[in-house]
């Protein structure tokens, strides 16, 4: 811009204080643009540490949890084994107490039946009450017969004794008679030896 103003007329002292106030603000700006890309770049360089440094980080955590997540499964697999392990034991538990659930509903059944039966029993053993009661009372009217009957074969034997004290008289009275016939028949014996009938 220099030789073009040489060549030409000599500038005025106002455009010069223009080109030097432009060429002053455009050092600026370029300074100041540069300081902005500057600060931008620094900016950058720092977004970019910081976001390796989480990039390293993140990394890190998610080796961490990919470790948590492995150990985590080795850990479930191996209580998945014992859980199935457990689960087969339980199902033969369930299969054995099925197995005594059926035996007790079938024993429920039987002492049903036989409770049944008892019922039936008690009926009988009602009725053979009844008739014991029964037979109780016929064994007390016996047996009051029996004392009656005792009562009668005493005053019985009283009078067979009676009879037989009366028989016993009877048979002296009649011994007597028989001596008597005796004394008296002796006079007829005498008169038949002395006048024997032909």
């Amino acid at each position: 811009m220099t030789k073009k103003t040489t060549k030409k007329a000599a500038p005025k002292k106002a455009d010069l204080d223009k080109s030097i106030v432009s060429d002053e603000q455009l050092v600026r700006s370029v300074r100041s643009f540069e300081a902005v890309m500057v600060s931008q770049i620094e900016i950058g360089d720092k977004l970019g540490d910081d976001l390796k440094a989480a990039i390293r980080v993140g990394m890190v955590v998610l080796g961490l949890i990919a470790v948590s997540i492995l150990i985590l499964l080795l850990t479930l697999s191996s209580q998945i084994n014992r859980i199935s392990a457990v689960v087969k034991d339980m199902n033969t538990n369930f299969t054995s107490v099925s197995i005594q659930m059926d035996q007790m509903s079938i024993s429920v059944n039987s002492m049903a039946k036989r409770v049944a039966l008892l019922q039936e029993i008690d009926k009988q053993t009602a009725a053979m009450h009844e008739e014991m009661t029964q037979i109780t009372s016929d064994l007390g009217t016996m047996d009051n017969k029996v004392h009656g009957i005792s009562g009668n074969v005493t005053v019985v034997r009283r009078n067979v004794q009676n009879i037989s004290a009366s028989m016993n008289h009877m048979d002296d009275q009649v011994q007597l008679m028989a001596r008597d016939m005796q004394h008296m028949s002796q006079p007829a014996r005498s008169l038949n030896k002395m006048f024997p009938i032909p």
